[in-house]
């Protein structure tokens, strides 16, 4: 709700019309690859359907398909998150800046963007971004692992979903932290020292992506959200290099 609240702020409305342009094309492209990548699948399976009157055989169609769908929207959902972030980082580190600058000096900072400081950082985003992927790759390999293994396969998902939740936290709260001069590895450290927080944090974003037009705003609403709640946490003097 925090965040919610900020993005509308009259100072920070202008920080935030980027990141929701980078959501909106990334999430319109993913659409449209999705829906020729089912599309397509269900022409691969047409040879099927003259035993589809068979009861058995339709059934296992009608499920092939579900599951089918199910896989698509858990790579879409990934795939959207880690493509939008790694577009956006610059611009999400930026809105970080000024949301922090907003609540602690109660008002907007009205100091001109140094968009030229902006586009030095954007090789530093691009590798911090692949470091939470590989980090990523590295716990969804055994997790697609469990989906495998029968009687394990019940931990599977509230485990990715456990996981989801931990990484989106990661994710977010890598804006606010990071503007620090925290890296990767302080920013995990930090956020397992508050799990409980950073894990209620990361399931709130995931509620957001989920509900229709809002998760349009997911991204720079996690980013306002994020930096309310580094503040909350850490009110102190706002030394870049603390």
């Amino acid at each position: 709700m925090d965040g919610l609240s900020l993005v509308r702020q009259r100072g920070l409305r202008r920080f935030v019309a980027i990141p929701i342009l980078i959501n909106l094309v990334v999430f319109i492209t993913l659409g449209w690859w999705l829906v020729g990548q089912f599309e397509s699948w269900l022409e691969s399976l047409s040879w099927l359907e003259r035993w589809a009157d068979v009861w058995l055989v339709g059934g296992i169609i009608t499920v092939m398909q579900w599951l089918f769908g199910i896989v698509l929207l858990v790579i879409a959902f990934y795939t959207f998150t880690v493509i939008a972030n790694l577009i956006g980082a610059p611009f999400n580190a930026l809105l970080a800046e000024k949301v922090e600058a907003h609540l602690r000096a109660g008002a907007t900072a009205s100091q001109p963007v140094d968009w030229w400081a902006l586009v030095r950082s954007v090789p530093g985003s691009i590798i911090n971004e692949a470091s939470k992927l590989l980090y990523m790759i590295k716990w969804l390999i055994p997790l697609g692992i469990l989906y495998l293994i029968p009687g394990l396969q019940i931990l599977a998902a509230p485990l990715t979903l456990l996981f989801g939740a931990w990484m989106l936290a990661v994710e977010y709260m890598d804006y606010p932290m990071g503007n620090h001069g925290m890296n990767f590895r302080s920013v995990r450290a930090q956020l397992k020292s508050r799990r409980a927080s950073s894990l209620g944090f990361g399931a709130g974003v995931t509620l957001l992506t989920l509900v229709p037009v809002l998760n349009l705003v997911a991204m720079p609403v996690a980013v306002a959200a994020a930096t309310s709640l580094w503040v909350k946490q850490n009110q102190q003097s706002p030394d870049r290099n603390e």
